[in-house]
């Protein structure tokens, strides 16, 4: 199945393209790179600075799709072990 706008939460993220847009961590924001490790509450990104670790819960990112589609997600949505995020149901 293609990744969407819609069902983007429900796919792997590792790869993707990201930007912190918020966050509670000032050093945080606008921090962009490509999503290199996943785990339940945090997204590794690596940067042209090297790797940095984000919280989740804390921020708002904007992911890039392979067809250069952007799309803004809250991180508290998704808070959770990578491969449960699939299971979950999610009001669009």
């Amino acid at each position: 199945m293609p990744i969407t706008p819609k069902n983007l939460v429900r796919h792997e993220l590792i790869g993707l393209k990201v930007k912190v847009v918020k966050s509670t961590e000032k050093t945080q924001r606008g921090l962009t790179g490509v999503v290199i490790d996943e785990t339940y509450n945090t997204l590794k990104i690596e940067t042209r600075k090297g790797e940095k670790t984000v919280i989740k819960s804390n921020c708002v990112f904007i992911f890039t799709l392979p067809d250069k589609t952007k799309v803004q997600v809250d991180g508290k949505v998704l808070v959770g072990r990578p491969e449960n995020r699939i299971k979950k149901k999610f009001l669009y």
